[in-house]
């Protein structure tokens, strides 16, 4: 029996979807200068509560932590009073919606704040800040035990703010080269400590981070995303796949409330996985839980896929940009606007 990506879907014993299509993460820096949700963005999410589950634009969850203009935190009480706003909102209109935690590690910028930018290594990445071109990275400092420590409280912290900002849940932002991502790979963590050199250790951080999150408000409420293939800011190294094969058992166990590829178009196949997409590669390695595809898919070929098995949910990205009202046109058979650069700025 084929299955309908527009019928409900039991996340777990707390969350039911209304629908197996999800609202991808989009980065919109629309918040205002002290990071704080603004009306346009609870308009924004208002007009799209009818997926299944929003996933909110990556959140910083401290202030080392931004590396982009305008993108809201969840660390303060004016970021949380602005974030519930939102939520209300989305819930007024039927919706749920994940908080979605991001550290950019090394790719965070101190013109955002008053610090040091953290990352695994001592390993800079070339280029300069979107939006910002003026701006060009530095070499992060190599985060000590005593500061790692304090991220992995302050990851736990920022779902508890969440929680408290009417977020449904968090998917932790594990993925497209940013902090998590960083101790992920080889091409930016030279650790020789117990986060570096072995899967396992190369694991921990992300594991750390996970454990506490779940700790805090509960593992069917916290989701991660991960990007296996390194592509953003990053180089592709074959000893990659040892780790996340190592990462992906761990993850299962804890009954997450989904496992989300990053992946701007899921037809790439990297080397380093042993020519698998990272659906393929994730899908075979978490095979129990709950995955959610992304990456250039249609309704179409996303229905195709979750009837192969391919992945369980889709996450839809540029298309929920330029259609606000996507499941209705999804529902009644109409055709979708086309996503342009220009939406970016145009609408909301």
């Amino acid at each position: 029996m084929a299955i309908d990506l527009l019928s409900p879907f039991k996340l777990n014993n707390t969350i039911t979807l209304s629908n197996r299509v999800l609202m991808a993460p989009l980065t919109r820096c629309m918040a205002d200068d002290d990071l704080v949700p603004t009306k346009d963005m609870v308009d924004y999410y208002a007009r799209r509560a009818d997926a299944g589950l929003i996933i909110s634009e990556a959140t910083i969850i401290r202030p080392d932590a931004q590396g982009y203009p305008n993108t809201p935190g969840l660390f303060t009480l004016q970021q949380i009073q602005g974030w519930k706003k939102v939520t209300d909102a989305v819930h007024k209109n039927g919706g749920k919606m994940f908080a979605q935690l991001w550290h950019v590690g090394r790719v965070a910028h101190p013109h955002f704040f008053d610090g040091e930018v953290l990352a695994p290594s001592a390993i800079a990445v070339e280029g300069s800040v979107p939006r910002m071109r003026e701006l060009t990275y530095i070499t992060p400092k190599a985060a000590t035990i005593e500061d790692i420590q304090g991220l992995i409280a302050d990851y736990a912290k920022a779902a508890e703010n969440a929680i408290e900002a009417g977020f449904d849940g968090v998917e932790i932002h594990g993925a497209n080269g940013y902090l998590i991502d960083q101790f992920l790979h080889y091409a930016a963590n030279t650790r020789d400590d117990e986060y570096g050199q072995t899967p396992e250790n190369m694991s921990r951080f992300a594991l750390q981070v996970v454990d506490a999150v779940i700790a805090a408000i509960g593992n069917e409420r916290t989701a991660l995303r991960l990007t296996p293939g390194a592509y953003f800011n990053m180089s592709e190294d074959k000893r990659d796949k040892a780790v996340f094969d190592y990462l992906l058992p761990q993850l299962e166990s804890r009954n997450l409330a989904y496992l989300h590829g990053g992946i701007f178009d899921d037809s790439t196949r990297f080397d380093s996985l042993q020519g698998k997409t990272t659906s393929e590669y994730l899908r075979s390695g978490y095979s129990k839980g709950t995955l959610v595809g992304v990456g250039s898919y249609s309704f179409e070929s996303a229905k195709e896929a979750i009837n192969t098995d391919k992945f369980d949910l889709i996450a839809i990205g540029r298309p929920f940009i330029a259609n606000p009202d996507y499941i209705s046109k999804m529902i009644r058979g109409e055709e979708t606007l086309t996503y342009s650069d220009e939406m970016l700025t145009e609408l909301k």
